[in-house]
């Protein structure tokens, strides 16, 4: 495998407007991200740009940026459009993407969403935390993944995503960690799927590749990133990481 890490980001967000590009101890979030990706150590790191601002503060960092349509559906749409700029000729793949709004992720986590892949009979990979109680479990954001893992086993198959507890009893739910690791050709196909029906249902675009008949397995690791989708979280966020320093 020869991975590459894309990390989609855009200023439109109704909760946290130019969220990629709010301070945190001085430095952009999305620079952030970035560095941890590059601390990851995986292979090269670009970030798909929906505006130049964005751009502009990666190029100052340092890193790598591709510009992409504005009016681009979604991240993984932004990933595969940068990964065809970038990497024309195909030397890649798989492909990560690494959501541009986890500026607390752990390098060795990010590594660990490729380790699906070695099994070749999966479409893509994905990480998953195994939730402390229940009470984690009842929140909606909090997104579900349902499976049935074997003792000792810290590899799983996705059966079903959703933000709800299920009455379902041959299947676990563990906190899914909405990262990804693309085989390219499976990327391919799966930007150029119509949104389905349990995807809209549910405003969760992996089972979209479920539907497809795609098969998505799970690396467990053991810390769930804080994401900022909020004020709320910014500020979280920024306390952390000070105090962390």
């Amino acid at each position: 495998m020869n991975p590459i890490i894309i990390i989609p980001a855009r200023l439109a967000s109704v909760r946290l407007p130019n969220k990629p590009l709010a301070d945190i101890g001085g430095l952009p979030m999305i620079v952030h991200v970035m560095r941890r990706a590059l601390q990851a150590e995986v292979g090269p790191v670009v970030v798909a740009c929906g505006d130049r601002a964005i751009a502009d503060a990666i190029e100052t960092a340092g890193g790598k940026a591709v510009m992409t349509d504005p009016s681009l559906p979604s991240g993984s749409d932004r990933v595969f459009e940068a990964l065809e700029v970038f990497d024309p000729d195909a030397s890649y793949d798989p492909i990560i993407n690494l959501q541009g709004d986890l500026p607390t992720i752990l390098p060795s986590v990010i590594g660990d969403v490729v380790k699906p892949l070695e099994n070749k009979e999966v479409d893509i990979g994905t990480l998953a935390v195994k939730f402390r109680d229940l009470s984690e479990g009842r929140e909606p954001n909090n997104v579900k993944v349902y499976a049935h893992l074997s003792s000792g086993k810290n590899i799983g198959r996705a059966q079903f995503f959703s933000r709800n507890l299920l009455p379902v009893t041959d299947w676990e739910p563990y906190h899914h960690v909405g990262v990804y690791a693309f085989r390219r050709d499976v990327l391919r196909q799966f930007v150029g799927l119509e949104e389905s029906a349990m995807e809209q249902q549910e405003k969760l675009e992996q089972l979209r590749a479920l539907e497809a008949g795609m098969r998505i397995d799970f690396a467990l690791v053991d810390t769930v990133p804080d994401g900022v989708d909020t004020p709320a979280d910014l500020e979280r966020i920024r306390s952390l990481l000070e105090n962390s320093e």
